[in-house]
């Protein structure tokens, strides 16, 4: 039997050169994108909600750095009353409100 190929290079079944071949690849793909641009335009970032001015749940560690606390004094908060997490799967939120009146209450005292 004879052996097509005798260089070590895998054969190609189609007439073009490997580099051309990407290359024209490469084209079809921009033209495809850009035309897929122009049918739909991107519409901003997904998690932009209009209108929305805050963050409407805080981590814990977002609390701590917002008040300069450490977690345990967040923890003693949350025991006194002063703070009510919110339950999301398996982690504890905080609503701003919450925070809003815990803000309003920490500066009068």
């Amino acid at each position: 039997m004879k052996e097509l190929n005798t260089n070590g290079n895998t054969p190609i079944l189609f007439p073009y050169e490997p580099t051309e071949y990407w290359q024209s690849i490469r084209q079809v793909i921009r033209e495809e994108m850009a035309r897929m641009e122009k049918e739909n335009p991107p519409k901003g970032n997904l998690l932009e909600t209009p209108g929305l001015t805050y963050k409407p749940l805080l981590k814990i560690t977002e609390l701590c750095t917002l008040f300069q606390v450490t977690k345990p004094t967040i923890y003693s908060w949350i025991k006194a009353g002063k703070l009510k997490p919110v339950k999301v799967r398996s982690r504890a939120y905080f609503l701003f409100q919450d925070v809003q009146k815990l803000m309003s209450t920490d500066s009068s005292d």
